[in-house]
């Protein structure tokens, strides 16, 4: 039996609707034409909930203007705010990535609400001699200031999200840190032995580079704040009423709690994606640092008997399913695949906000598609390192110590009371022989067993002597170092 149908009727004619349909003719169309990702918009449910806080602002300014007959109003803003609370999303079915600027986005928003407000008034759905999805709905309003509006609160949004989601993950790291603060170890540089640090200061760095890179998506979104509702089609607000922009974005504010702005030149706002880039860049930022930081994470854990093994990842899952016992560092993985795709959102974000001409940009759609799919996942990878890794990692700390006091980098630390020259040659012995540089350096009779005691306690290798400045090239002046060992002048 035929599934029951309504007839709509746009400028391309008739067409059957679903009866139980929400939606109408224009999204039709549009099901038809765009069927790319295999998903739809509702996948988005901020940018739903964007899309009937516009609408609402705009019927509630469109009332006040007296613009718009009160019950009709009233109606439409009720079916907003069910839409902003969750209803009906089931009803947003357009494919994200679509042609036209956005425009099937907004006509499927207009009839949703549409019907919605002719159901809530006692109308069967589809009675647009009633409410219509244009000359009610959309009064005042294009696609082209609604739907930018829309994605920036979305944006908006879902960034307050994720600035949560990486708080949480530096939080685990400050944590992590404390725990890890007596560890120490080897630093690196280019993989080879540096200078002497603590497992604390090296996960502390972490914390630090994530809560960096939340202030910057906090500046980040606050340009998206600004927006060109009003501005209809190209930003001159034709067939809109003089305080129409005003009082939408008043309403926006109110509505969604977050102080939107109406941009300066509504013809600029409307063509104008730096906002976008500039956020993609910052998105970009973060995952090629959370990236980074997976990389140690692996880097460090690898072994566990022939690789670094300096700490141990919480093992989650079986990692493999012909080697028995084999455990692999999936959750750090997972985040750089995420990181990854990231990246690549934010060379399509620049390619389309480039690609723009003249007095709009069409591809603003894929901008908003890979933008919110950056935040939301971005968002999951810093809740799932935050929660199943970071908190179980541990430290093989008489390895870690064993290495630091095998290492020739400690050569270094001595090199400010011996000079450069007697601590390359104790380097050269110590990978010669196999032995240890304090052993070495005790029987070179430069330092005392004291001195090397004093010199190579861990508080002084991990940055707690003073920074010494100003050397003459070719000496070390006489002065002195930690607990008064002197630093000896030293010819070449």
């Amino acid at each position: 039996m035929a599934a029951a149908t309504r007839i709509e009727h746009d400028l391309l004619g008739d067409k059957e609707v679903p009866a139980d349909a929400y939606y109408g003719v224009h999204t039709v169309r549009a099901l038809e034409n765009f069927s790319i990702t295999g998903s739809t918009i509702a996948q988005f449910p901020d940018l739903i909930a964007s899309l009937a806080a516009v609408k609402q602002a705009a019927a509630a300014a469109n009332r006040d203007l007296g613009l718009l007959p009160s019950e009709i109003a009233e109606a439409i803003i009720t079916a907003c705010r069910e839409i902003g609370a969750g209803r009906l999303h089931d009803q947003f079915v357009v494919d994200p990535i679509q042609g036209g600027a956005g425009t099937s986005t907004n006509m499927n928003a207009n009839e949703v609400i549409a019907n919605r407000a002719l159901e809530l008034l006692g109308h069967p759905r589809g009675r647009y001699e009633v409410i219509h999805p244009l000359d009610h709905v959309n009064l005042g309003q294009s696609t082209n200031d609604v739907y930018p509006t829309a994605v920036r609160l979305a944006l908006v949004t879902s960034l307050r999200r994720l600035c949560a989601s990486l708080e949480h993950l530096a939080g685990s790291f400050t944590a992590k840190a404390a725990q890890f603060s007596d560890v120490l170890k080897m630093g690196r540089t280019q993989l080879q032995d540096a200078v002497p640090m603590t497992l604390g200061q090296e996960f502390t760095t972490y914390a630090v580079m994530i809560e960096e890179d939340r202030r910057r998506l906090a500046e980040a979104g606050a340009l998206l704040l600004e927006c060109n509702l009003g501005g209809t089609a190209i930003g001159t607000r034709i067939n809109g009423h003089p305080r129409y922009a005003e009082l939408a974005c008043a309403n926006l504010a109110g509505i969604s709690g977050e102080p939107v702005v109406s941009a300066g030149d509504l013809i600029e706002a409307t063509q104008d994606c730096g906002a976008f880039v500039q956020l993609s860049g910052v998105l970009k930022r973060v995952a090629v640092k959370l990236s980074k930081t997976c990389n140690d994470l692996r880097l460090t854990s690898s072994g566990p008997t022939t690789g670094l093994g300096e700490i141990n990842l919480p093992p989650v899952q079986a990692g493999s399913s012909i080697m028995p016992g084999k455990v692999n560092p999936v959750i750090p993985e997972v985040v750089n695949q995420v990181a990854f795709e990231v990246i690549g959102n934010d060379l399509t974000v620049t390619m389309a906000a480039e690609a723009g001409q003249l007095q709009l940009n069409a591809f603003e759609p894929v901008i908003a598609y890979s933008l919110l799919r950056s935040l939301t996942h971005l968002r999951a990878a810093c809740d799932t390192l935050a929660v199943r890794c970071v908190p179980g990692i541990t430290a093989n700390r008489d390895h870690l110590h064993d290495g630091v006091h095998r290492s020739i980098g400690l050569v270094t630390a001595l090199a400010p009371y011996i000079g450069y020259a007697a601590s390359t040659s104790l380097a050269r012995q110590a990978r010669a022989t196999g032995r240890l540089i304090k052993d070495l350096a005790a029987e070179s009779g430069l330092l005392t067993t004291d001195q090397l005691d004093t010199i190579l306690r861990p508080e002084a290798l991990t940055g707690h002597q003073h920074v010494r400045a100003g050397l003459a090239p070719g000496r070390v002046p006489e002065r002195h170092g930690p607990d008064d060992v002197p630093y000896r002048s030293v010819r070449p």
